[in-house]
């Protein structure tokens, strides 16, 4: 064998890279054909055949010439240096020239083919959200029951363009850095700085000018008494104008119409508090600033703030990762009939129960399903005895959504993600449209409630009330508390635990 190649590829160094690099590619092999023969690939079997072996192949390869230029080194000062040369007439040099340049071939074959596939699982659903388990669970669980569970996060989160493609994979070296030095923050703070436009991302599915008309929302909520006592309420929402013909003339989406322009000056991070706001009419030039009067302006240094242009995000900022309060997981929960309306105080039981914050899920589960066990056991023993098999299916089911919205290892909890949609649990419109935002002219940006949605039915199911055509209905609020709802906002007294 001494006589079949060059003396320098004979030490340690390089049999040890000629060893893992060959290893490694029987490996790569023979675990590329066990995926393609199992059904249900393993987000780990990827890692290990597109990253991992790839990455000590590669290594065994370079060992290989760097044993050989340590052996020229050590050979005694008294031979003549010469620079490493090719003389194919030398069999030695030979069959080395012929096993490299086989060798490069299907290493370039290979490393083509290897390139794509990671290039596609690093930018799988799977990578993203199995990868780091503990850190991205929450993340990944919200996201396969959210409505855009059939669009990969690369498309939102990357899109399309080398540019983005780099600038994220950057952005990665340091999240894999915090994964492995355990300094992430629990749980992960929102919103994602730098994160690619929205409407580059968001509006090659929603176009703009196709949004529709006016759209009518049930809903059904049920109270804390004793009776869960249900009550709905039905509303046509504005989201656009009257027809669909006349575009975002008006509506919720006219914040978006391209003839507007809206832009805005936050004081936080989380964009909740905003003090400053301007109007732009595209088309006529008109423009209009309006600041919040409750912000001091001594105290608050508007060029010190950064002005952002409203887009989809604004309003839209948990598309894909909303954690659900209690009071709408459980309403949901209830009313597709997973959670036992007839078992008495049972919507006030788990608001309680969604109160206490835990260490982790284990210790969330047996807390609760202990609760629930001793609360009918000891107020209820009647309920306890008749239906304890619809107290059991409740508990699980309670444990299904909650572990859906609720993450304790993460500390992921609804109140860490508001959401900007709405004004019940959060104060989203509201962060604008209180009444207080207003001109030099004094006009306001107004909070009035037909602005984005007309009441068409309220009420519990003995006492609904129905509006009369053209005549929306003033809400009324399911606990009389006379007037109180108009003169203060609904997260003022809603936290996420209430009806």
């Amino acid at each position: 064998m001494k006589d079949k190649l060059p003396k320098s590829v004979y030490n340690w160094i390089s049999l040890i890279g000629v060893t893992i690099a060959i290893i490694s590619l029987f490996m790569i092999i023979f675990l590329f054909a066990i995926s393609i023969l199992i059904e249900q690939q393993s987000s780990y079997l990827g890692l290990i055949i597109f990253i991992l072996l790839p990455s000590f192949l590669v290594l065994g390869l370079i060992l290989i010439p760097v044993g050989m230029l340590i052996s020229r080194k050590r050979r005694p000062r008294s031979e003549e240096f010469k620079l490493p040369y090719v003389d194919l007439n030398n069999t030695r040099h030979r069959n080395a020239f012929i096993i490299f340049s086989v060798g490069t071939v299907i290493f370039l074959f290979l490393s083509a083919i290897g390139s794509y596939e990671a290039f596609h699982y690093s930018e799988s659903v799977e990578f993203c959200g199995t990868i780091c388990h503990t850190v991205m669970e929450p993340e990944y669980v919200a996201y396969q029951n959210s409505a855009h569970a059939r669009v990969t996060c690369a498309e939102c989160h990357v899109g399309t363009g080398a540019d983005w493609f780099v600038k994220s994979k950057l952005s990665g070296l340091y999240q894999v850095y915090a994964v492995i030095t355990d300094v992430y923050p629990r749980p992960i703070e929102t919103p994602i700085a730098n994160l690619r436009p929205a409407r580059e991302t968001c509006e090659k599915c929603h176009w703009p000018q196709k949004f529709y008309a006016r759209k009518l929302r049930t809903e059904k909520h049920f109270l804390t008494d004793e009776k869960n006592t249900p009550w709905d309420i039905s509303m046509v929402m504005k989201i656009g104008s009257d027809h669909s013909s006349s575009a975002l003339q008006e509506g919720i989406h006219w914040h978006i119409n391209p003839d507007v322009k809206i832009e805005y000056a936050a004081t936080d991070f989380k964009l909740n508090n905003i003090p400053w706001v301007k109007y732009t009419n595209k088309k006529t030039g008109e423009s209009k600033i309006f600041r919040d009067g409750d912000t001091n302006d001594d105290d608050l240094n508007l060029d010190s703030l950064t002005v952002k242009t409203m887009d989809c995000m604004d309003c839209h900022n948990r598309p894909s990762h909303n954690y659900l309060p209690p009071s709408l997981f459980v309403n949901n929960e209830m009313a597709a009939g997973r959670i036992s309306a007839s078992l008495p105080e049972i919507k006030s039981k788990l608001m309680e129960l969604c109160e206490t914050e835990f260490g982790n899920k284990d210790s969330a589960n047996l807390f609760i399903k202990n609760e629930i066990t001793n609360f009918y056991k000891e107020d209820y023993p009647n309920i306890y005895a008749e239906k304890l098999n619809e107290i059991e299916e409740t508990t699980t089911n309670f444990m299904s959504a909650y572990s859906k919205n609720i993450f304790p290892e993460m500390k992921v909890r609804w109140s860490h993600y508001p959401t900007h949609i709405g004004h019940l649990e959060f104060d989203g419109c509201f962060r604008c449209h209180n009444d207080t935002h207003a001109t030099e002219d004094g006009e306001v940006i107004s909070n009035d409630c037909n602005l984005c949605h007309v009441i068409v039915g309220q009420g519990t199911e003995d006492d609904f009330v129905f509006a009369n055509i053209n005549e929306p209905l003033e809400f009324k609020h399911p606990v009389d508390i006379e007037e109180a709802w108009k003169e203060s906002l609904c997260t003022d007294c809603h936290t996420g635990l209430n009806p």
